[in-house]
């Protein structure tokens, strides 16, 4: 009756009812054939449990690939996979939930998703926004952690809990955005642009709990890329998420597995440092000593030595030894003496014999002209002084005037 009766407000349908004129409805649809794309593709016990997105819409449905059919599947299937599938829709009646029941399936090519991410990918790594030199070394020790997660996520405890384990007083500036839906990419660039403003934030931590293709779709988005990209502050991506990179892991400085990962790689742990510490000086203390201990042996064994333990015996060996020199030396200087007179008196003996006065002693005389034309020069020949030249004659005893008679 309840069924045949229209529902007004005094007399409404039951739940049950609506559920199941529902059904009946989707029931008369009968199989379709549609296209799509698969964001999720779970097998468990045989069966085959994923997800289909509209290829231009923002419209999903979740179906089912029972085991009898996904035997006969002839390829291999996974997220990101563009299909056309024979399906069945079935409204559950019990959890109010539609699916469809897939009854063939096969590939038309890659999914718009991915083809239009990799487009995206080889234009920023053409444009070397992937490039390793363009990342940014992180902080030892960041005196600011920027965040960018979802309010009240489990991600932001896990990277608040372990980096404040790892190093108490560490510091966090959160900023707040939703990490998937439509509003994910504006929100998370914003919130880069916003705490790499800040010149107190030394690093920013990006962080979600992993999640299927689908949803992990905005942390590929270009104006979240390009944000991390222009940021001043290192860049951690944290999204979570093995099998899908999504292309902020690419741009970022510092790509962790999970948001625990990523407090631990950014925040150095106390204790360790500490353990480092104590042993950096345990080595310092060691070494000094070993280094004062070595330079005491030397000291030891310098002053054990003569020069040091009897420096006046030295100086008594080196007093002979100089006594000794001193007389050698003025030996060697009388000899050196006598023996430069003897030599200079040989030489005033060859000198007095080759010199023209010796000569002149034993009667021979020089004779040169007297005349101005050739006054001082020496007469080698009785033709050059003709009769009446003026003449000048040495002899031993000194100098005569004469004049010539000519060549007798």
């Amino acid at each position: 009756m309840a069924a045949e009766t229209p529902a007004t407000r005094d007399a409404p349908w039951p739940v049950g009812v609506m559920s199941e004129k529902i059904a009946a409805w989707i029931e008369r649809l009968g199989q379709v054939w549609i296209e799509g794309e698969v964001t999720q593709w779970q097998v468990r016990g045989g069966h085959v449990y994923g997800k289909l997105r509209d290829l231009t819409q923002d419209a999903t449905v979740s179906f089912t690939v029972w085991r009898s059919v996904a035997q006969r599947l002839t390829s291999e299937f996974a997220q990101g996979d563009r299909v056309v599938a024979l399906v069945k829709p079935n409204f559950w009646v019990k959890g109010g939930s539609l699916t469809v029941q897939v009854f063939e399936l096969s590939h038309v090519g890659l999914g718009e998703l991915l083809e239009r991410l990799e487009r995206l990918r080889r234009q920023l790594q053409a444009e070397g926004l992937f490039a390793l030199e363009r990342k940014k070394q992180l902080p030892f020790l960041p005196g600011l952690i920027g965040l960018v997660t979802g309010k009240d996520s489990d991600a932001e405890k896990d990277v608040i809990r372990n980096a404040t384990l790892r190093w108490p007083g560490v510091k966090f500036k959160i900023h707040y955005a939703a990490v998937q839906g439509d509003r994910a990419a504006k929100e998370v660039a914003a919130g880069i642009a916003a705490l790499d403003a800040d010149t107190k934030v030394d690093v920013i931590i990006v962080a979600r709990g992993g999640g299927d293709f689908q949803n992990l779709l905005p942390f590929s988005d270009e104006q979240v890329v390009r944000a991390a990209a222009a940021a001043r502050a290192p860049i951690v991506s944290a999204i979570g998420h093995e099998a899908d990179r999504p292309l902020l892991d690419e741009v970022a400085d510092l790509r962790a597995s999970t948001p625990t990962d990523a407090a631990k790689r950014v925040v150095p742990d106390v204790g360790e440092e500490l353990a480092g510490i104590d042993q950096a000086r345990s080595r310092m203390t060691g070494r000094l000593s070993q280094l004062l201990s070595h330079e005491a042996d030397r000291i030891s064994q310098l002053r054990a030595r003569p020069a040091l333990a009897m420096p006046d015996r030295i100086i008594d060996e080196r007093a002979e030894e100089l006594v000794r020199w001193v007389a050698r030396g003025a030996e060697l200087a009388d000899r050196a003496i006598v023996d430069r007179a003897s030599a200079l008196a040989e030489s005033r003996a060859r000198l007095a014999a080759l010199s023209p006065k010796a000569t002149l002693e034993r009667g021979y005389a020089i004779v040169q002209f007297a005349g101005d034309d050739h006054l001082g020069e020496v007469v080698r020949d009785p033709d050059h002084a003709p009769a009446s030249t003026p003449l000048t004659v040495n002899v031993a005893g000194g100098r005569l005037g004469a004049t010539s008679t000519g060549r007798l």
